[in-house]
C-alpha cells in the first residue's frame, strides 16, 4: 500500500525480558524506528500497558502481538481492552470465530490474523493433524480474515506474493522472520526471507527482532534496513 509512511514499514520487535530493557532499546534506536512490536514476552511482565502508553506518548506506533486465541467472548473483551490502550495493530489466531470476535471490537485498531507461524514448516502442520500444505493453509486463513472483517494477516515472505495477488489492497501483509541475505543464522525460524525479498513479494510491513536487537549497534542495523526500504519505496 503506497499510503504507508516509508519509515513505518519497519516494525522493530521489543523481544526483551522486561519493560525497562524495552525502553532502553527504544531510546538506543532513536529515530531509526517509529513502529514497535510489543509481544507475549513483555505481556507476561509488569508494566506492559504502561510501556504501550510510553511508546504512544513518544509518537511511536505499537503492534500488540498477542496472538489471541480463546473463546469468542473472551477474545472480544480482550480486543476491546487493547483497543483502548492505543495499539494500532493486534494479532489473533486465524480461527474464524476468534477473528470475528476481535473484528467486532477493533474500532480504529487493525486486526491481523496469524496464518501459519514462520517457525512452522510442513512437518509441524502434519503433527497438528493438518492435511493442507503450508501455502494452502495460509491462503485459507487469509480468505477467512478477509471474510470476517480483519484488516490484514501475518504471513511469511514465502507466501506474500500469492496473498497480494489474490487480495490486493484488501489485506495488509505483515511479514516476520526477516533474516540477512547472507550468513543467515540457525534459529527457530524456518520460513525466512530478507528485507528486499519480503517487500518484493508484497509485504506491506516487516517485523525485525534479533537482527536489530542482537546487533553490535542496533541503531545502525535499523538504519541499514531503513536505507534498503528507501531504495524500494522512493519518495
Amino acid at each position: 500500500m503506497s499510503d504507508i509512511p516509508r519509515a513505518e514499514r519497519l516494525i522493530a520487535a521489543l523481544d526483551v525480558p522486561d519493560a525497562k530493557q524495552a525502553r532502553a532499546l527504544v531510546e538506543k534506536l532513536g529515530d531509526a524506528v517509529r513502529y514497535y512490536k510489543v509481544g507475549l514476552e513483555l505481556s507476561s511482565t509488569a508494566g506492559y500497558y504502561e510501556l504501550i502508553a510510553w511508546l504512544t506518548a513518544r509518537g511511536n506506533k505499537v503492534f500488540a502481538d498477542l496472538k489471541l486465541y480463546d473463546i469468542p467472548e473472551t477474545v472480544r473483551r480482550a480486543a476491546a481492552n487493547l483497543r483502548s490502550c492505543g495499539a494500532s495493530f493486534l494479532t489473533v489466531h486465524g480461527h474464524r470465530s476468534v477473528m470475528e470476535a476481535a473484528a467486532r471490537e477493533k474500532g480504529a485498531m487493525k486486526i491481523l490474523a496469524v496464518t501459519v507461524l514462520t517457525s512452522f514448516d510442513q512437518r509441524d502442520l502434519e503433527e497438528m493433524g493438518s492435511t493442507r500444505s503450508v501455502a494452502e493453509l495460509v491462503l485459507a486463513r487469509a480468505r477467512g480474515a478477509a471474510e470476517t472483517g480483519c484488516d490484514g494477516v501475518i504471513a511469511s515472505g514465502l507466501e506474500a506474493a500469492r496473498l497480494k495477488a489474490e487480495f490486493g489492497t484488501r489485506l495488509l501483509i505483515v511479514t516476520p522472520g526477516i533474516r540477512p541475505a547472507e550468513a543467515r543464522p540457525t534459529d527457530d525460524q524456518k520460513r525466512t526471507v530478507d528485507v528486499a525479498q519480503a517487500f518484493a513479494g508484497g509485504a506491506d510491513y516487516i517485523v525485525v527482532g534479533r537482527p536489530i536487537r542482537d546487533a553490535a549497534d542496533p541503531r545502525a542495523a535499523a538504519q541499514r534496513i531503513q536505507e534498503t526500504i528507501k531504495g524500494i519505496f522512493p519518495a
